[in-house]
């Protein structure tokens, strides 16, 4: 039997054998004997700056029955996810190479039902290539970018793996990214992450396992129509003007698959409008955010933090927290600008950045199924002007926005969004009430963090891509529930948000789908 030892504190410079000796301890002093002690879960608790101290949980074998509680519980790890072995009639398709897309064709192939995959983008070698020289010239590939590609519009962010999701296939999730050569950390730490530069190759050696178990990768090939017949799937067109015959096909499109929610719409597969938030980027310098979380303890990770305003009725809070990273242009159409944020495992850079962001409801926007989408294309359509039309993102100084006045020259904090800047009015790129939302929120910010409005922080417009605007329906048995045979999953379909909640979906698609044949 496996049990965890919860809340076992240490101070700031410790071992990991002085964690395993402290677990010991509690062990035995519970009259319990075991073994085979590993780290389960590492945090930090900053909540008191004079008394900053890690938190860890630890596994251990025993054979004794009676566990008599306090620190110590069963503990059943859900690493391991049980496959069924179960031959499909005909092979299925999965579109998108993303977490949710890669999880699914991975469930797929151990079912011993290796899927064609099909991803718009480049491969993630030639899809960085691609992404720099946007960058660096300007020119966008509309069909791999920060937004499309193997891997997904994850790969330039952070990396990100922690999740509010309770569903216990997050482990499975965490330790398959490890087989494949994620920092084994992730496993442990509270607040996991990648970041960028191996997420990269984590995922290129995905797919080369992928391809060995007999999936079919097709990069730089897009979905783009879909047959049916008496209300199920029967084949899809692709952009090379191929026809395949398919019935089972998993959806792992991404948020940002535009075009093809409107093909799905001409379709009238059933999709419905949804909520999500619009605003901007914040940048601090990292020591001034790890002035804010740890004091003047040292020793500590670069800081990152949470906030919220909750203003009648409207919320600004913090969205996609990147320590030490980059402001990235992360643009998926021409003539429209979108902004991200980009971390590298070392989380080693000069600032912090953050979206900003103000929830946005479907009466906001025009009503039909795409409103939502084309209030997004709206204001990235403004922001792309106001930045010059060259590229470059439109920033301003946090106290500027505040005070409603230009920014003349920006100082204390250096920005660095990857096309460059151009200062601007960043109101003339947002709707009336995000700008007010945002005015409120940074105030009310500044108040309980001095310095978090002042001090030059600056702010980057726009961040509009924190969800998909629209839901694909679907039943319980995770189909669209009016075209049979169509598996609607992850952020581009409206059931997930951030990397692991993804790789779930994808993996719960491809059970049902296995199920359902």
């Amino acid at each position: 039997m496996q049990i965890l030892i919860n809340d076992i504190k240490m101070p700031i410079v410790h071992t990991k054998d002085e964690v395993i000796a402290a677990a010991r301890e509690i062990v035995r002093s519970d009259c319990i004997s075991a073994k085979n002690y590993r780290i389960y879960r590492q945090s930090i608790d900053a909540r008191r700056k004079n008394n900053i101290h890690y938190v860890y949980g630890v596994t251990a074998e025993t054979d004794d029955n009676v566990i008599s509680g306090g620190r110590i519980r069963k503990f059943e790890d859900t690493a391991v996810l049980e496959v069924k072995r179960k031959p499909l009639k005909k092979r299925p398709v999965v579109v998108g190479m993303g977490p949710c897309g890669l999880f699914a064709a991975w469930i797929l192939t151990l079912s011993g039902n290796p899927p064609i995959i099909l991803e718009r983008g480049g491969d993630v070698d030639s899809r960085t290539e691609a992404v720099k020289r946007f960058w660096k010239t300007g020119k966008l590939d509309p069909n791999s970018n920060v937004q499309f590609g193997e891997g997904g519009a994850g790969t330039f962010s952070d990396g990100k793996l922690n999740t509010r999701i309770s569903d216990p296939k997050q482990r499975f999730v965490l330790k398959t990214f490890t087989d494949f050569g994620a920092p084994r950390d992730i496993m442990y730490k509270a607040k996991p992450h990648i970041g960028t530069d191996r997420l990269c190759g984590t995922i290129k050696n995905m797919r080369k396992r992928l391809i060995g178990l007999g999936a079919e990768v097709r990069f730089n090939t897009s979905l783009t129509d879909i047959r049916l017949k008496n209300g199920a799937l029967c084949g899809i067109e692709l952009s090379n003007g191929e026809f395949l015959d398919c019935e089972s096909l998993i959806l792992a499109i991404g948020h940002s698959s535009r075009d093809t929610y409107e093909r799905l719409c001409e379709r009238k597969l059933a999709l419905e409008p949804k909520p999500f938030a619009v605003g901007v980027r914040i940048e601090h310098s990292q020591k001034f955010i790890d002035g804010l979380q740890y004091g003047g303890a040292e020793g500590l990770p670069p800081a990152d933090y949470r906030v919220v305003y909750n203003g009648g009725r409207r919320s600004c809070y913090s969205f996609c927290m990147c320590p030490g990273g980059t402001v990235v242009n992360a643009s998926s159409e021409n003539e429209m600008l979108a902004v991200n944020g980009m971390s590298c495992y070392a989380r080693d850079g000069r600032n912090a950045n953050s979206a900003l962001v103000v929830n946005v409801r479907p009466e906001d926007f025009e009503p039909g199924i795409l409103g939502g989408m084309e209030f997004q294309r709206k204001y990235e359509r403004l922001a792309f002007r106001l930045g010059g039309g060259d590229g470059k993102a439109p920033i301003q100084l946090a106290e500027d926005f505040i005070d409603d006045v230009p920014t003349g020259e920006i100082g204390g904090v250096s920005p660095t969004v990857t096309s460059g800047f151009k200062l601007a009015e960043l109101k003339n790129c947002l709707p009336q009430f995000v700008t007010d939302t945002l005015r409120s929120g940074l105030c009310d910010f500044e108040r309980r963090m001095k310095g978090f409005a002042g001090g030059g922080a600056v702010l980057t417009g726009i961040e509009s891509r924190t969800s998909a605007p629209v839901r694909i329906l679907r039943g319980e048995n995770m189909q669209s529930i009016n075209v049979s045979g169509i598996y609607p999953s992850g952020e581009g379909a409206g059931y997930a948000g951030g990397i692991v909640s993804a790789a779930v979906d994808g993996i719960r698609a491809a059970i049902s789908l296995i199920d359902n044949d």
